[in-house]
């Protein structure tokens, strides 16, 4: 039998800030999406912090979206139908999948200082979708980044 180790250090240490290796802005939420439905993240002025302030994000710097366990449908993630986040996906029509249980994380590097970008009006949204009629699907989503 064959064995392979794999070892990765993805530890991602930010200090407050908007430049390389810095981040100012952050949201997470855990979130339920009805059957066969979608909703649109607006990463430029929507989003709310844990302390009541409206969130733009310039720069994402961290993507995480999990998949709750007990979902029976994937959560598809991308393709909004105008002013989609393609920095994310190469375009603004393509999407991920993310199945029951799973994690799917965008990380930019740390000396990146420019990482997936965020255009206010005309690349600022997130659809996550849930992919199959029946039943809901829940997940959780983090987005950490800078303001400019």
């Amino acid at each position: 039998a064959s064995s392979a180790n794999l070892a990765n250090n993805s530890a991602m240490n930010l200090i407050s800030g908007v430049l390389a290796g810095q981040a100012d802005t952050a949201f997470w939420d855990h979130r339920t999406l009805s059957a066969s439905a979608s909703e649109t993240l607006d990463l430029a002025g929507s989003l709310v912090s844990p302390f009541g302030a409206t969130l733009t994000f310039a720069r994402i710097k961290l993507l995480m979206i999990s998949g709750d366990a007990t979902n029976t449908n994937n959560v598809v993630v991308g393709g909004a139908s105008s002013n989609a986040v393609a920095s994310l996906f190469g375009a603004t029509t393509n999407t991920a999948i993310v199945r029951p249980g799973a994690t799917l994380v965008w990380i930019a590097g740390i000396a990146d200082s420019i990482c997936y970008t965020v255009t206010a009006g005309t690349g600022d949204l997130l659809q996550v979708a849930n992919s199959g009629s029946g039943t809901s699907v829940s997940y959780s989503v983090v987005v950490i980044g800078a303001s400019t």
